[in-house]
């Protein structure tokens, strides 16, 4: 009896218990497909990243004695979908049961479902052996409760997990050290230089251009930087932990003109492919911190233990609790188009300017460039969730839409009426003055409301608050900023709601 075993380009689990042995009549299969790569426009190096990752996995299950069936993108046998793929291999092969593991992604798992019902074999679905939780356990976490509080799930995650925990108390005294996570980086420490693997990516592009793949953003040569292995991401791990880990904490929500990566991990993508597993960065990145106690304090620790354990397990649960009906939610009524320069870089604004250019750059930004940068913009210019969830899911190499979506609709725009965020995380220029050193480079004015010079950020946001009095004005962590707002006097209030218009209506013109 001949098994067909589906590996999706986000499945590259070296550790998965399918590998474990070798059954002669076992055939695994990995596609390259217009399917994924047309269903939105995807960064280059995104789609350059995902071919040459699952390239490496065919290379080590077939170095370990597997079978498999890797059909390349311009492979004259691809279907170019699914559904078609799998169908011509079940029937050439001779395949009497088909096997893949659960997708993370509500359109493949519903596909992969109705085309099962179609198929005349024994199917099977099995777990991918990844994450903390199963995709349905934040249902029944929060099942009855009319919040769905990240914190909550969290120190429970903490607990269960036996994770910086003395006995039923955290380590420290302190479940969650956010406080200690905020400052801004001025120059010092010295921010070690990231990793280059210099992955040798020429045929791939080549077989993209080739065959009209349509991306965005930029790639300046023919070498990938990010890991594309096993080998490579825990080389990546290793680095994290005895480079940047010591001040990954402090600085982990700074922005900066001429830094990138400032001491982020850049694990993202290698995690979210599955090539390395949550369990194993928390538990090496706890075994480090044990032996370096006296240089990393638990602050460093925790604020990145939280970002995996916490944010990440909770995006996936609420993604697969509320889905699909999630993906359409617009709860603020937003419909303004994505402005042009989301797609160039070419606007006068430094912190966009600097944020969409790394973007477009290095298909890369981290948590608060991609919250209060780009998407505090997006939410106080009221723009269309459906565009930001587009450009979102593919502009950045790690978006896979079970983490993407949630972050975007959810937390960035608010656009789920508070079932992931509290109150809509939006600020005018001061927020992002105090965070980072772009204003004192920019046209505008910071400290300016009004004028040619002043920040667009700050009549946005009172132009925002004005606009949405009716859906925000009742929520309890906003009331201090509603409270300000009804001081100004209507002629400002008017003067701000002008500009706000104007920012809006012509985008490109700032």
């Amino acid at each position: 009896m001949n098994t067909l075993r589906l590996i999706l380009g986000d499945q590259l689990n070296y550790q998965h218990s399918w590998y474990k042995t070798i059954s002669e009549p076992t055939i695994y299969c990995m596609f390259e497909m217009r399917q994924e790569t047309d269903y939105v426009k995807h960064h280059i190096q995104k789609v350059v990243g995902f071919f040459a990752a699952m390239q490496e996995f065919k290379k080590y299950l077939m170095s370990q004695g597997h079978k498999i069936v890797y059909l390349t993108l311009d492979d004259s046998s691809n279907h170019q979908n699914l559904e078609e793929n799998l169908s011509s291999l079940i029937s050439s092969l001779g395949i009497s049961k088909f096997e893949y593991q659960s997708p993370d992604e509500y359109r493949l798992d519903a596909q992969l479902k109705t085309i099962c019902k179609t198929l005349e074999i024994t199917t099977q679905v099995i777990e991918s052996e990844h994450f903390y939780t199963n995709r349905d356990e934040l249902s029944v976490f929060f099942k009855g409760k009319k919040q769905f509080l990240m914190e909550r799930f969290y120190r429970d995650m903490r607990k269960k997990n036996h994770i910086l925990m003395n006995g039923e108390q955290p380590e420290g005294g302190e479940w969650n050290y956010d406080k200690s996570n905020r400052n801004k980086w001025k120059g010092s420490p010295e921010i070690p230089p990231f990793i280059n693997f210099n992955n040798e990516v020429g045929s791939i592009l080549k077989s993209i251009e080739n065959c009209g793949i349509e991306t965005i953003g930029r790639f300046d040569g023919s070498t990938l930087s990010y890991p594309i292995n096993r080998d490579q991401s825990l080389q990546q791990l290793k680095y994290f932990n005895e480079n940047l880990l010591v001040h990954f904490g402090d600085y982990q929500d700074a922005l900066h003109n001429e830094e990138v990566y400032l001491f982020h991990s850049r694990l993202s993508f290698a995690m979210n492919l599955k090539m390395i597993s949550p369990k194993e960065i928390v538990s090496s990145v706890l075994s480090h911190y044990r032996l370096r106690s006296d240089e990393i304090t638990i602050s460093q620790v925790e604020g990145f233990i939280r970002q995996v354990i916490g944010w990440r397990e909770y995006m996936r649960g609420m993604y697969w609790a509320h889905m699909p009906e999630y993906k359409k939610l617009n709860a603020l009524d937003n419909q303004h188009a994505i402005p042009d320069f989301f797609w160039t870089g070419d606007t006068q604004m430094n912190c966009l300017s600097k944020t969409i250019n790394n973007s477009l750059d290095n298909a890369y930004a981290h948590h608060i460039q991609r919250l209060m940068i780009t998407g505090n913009y997006l939410l106080l210019t009221q723009t269309n969730p459906d565009e930001v969830d587009d450009w979102y899911l593919g502009i950045y190499i790690d978006a896979i839409e079970w983490v993407q979506l949630p972050n975007t609709r959810g937390m960035s725009q608010f656009a789920d009426e508070g079932l992931i965020a509290t109150k809509p995380y939006v600020s005018s220029g001061s927020y992002i003055n105090k965070m980072s050193n772009y204003c004192s480079d920019c046209k505008y004015n910071v400290k300016e409301r009004l004028g040619e010079n002043g920040c667009p950020f700050n009549s946005l946001y009172w132009n925002f608050l004005d606009d949405k009095r009716t859906q925000l004005s009742g929520n309890f962590r906003m009331k201090m900023m509603y409270s300000v707002l009804n001081k100004f006097s209507s002629e400002e209030l008017v003067a701000m709601k002008l500009r706000a218009s104007e920012i809006i209506e012509s985008p490109e013109k700032f």
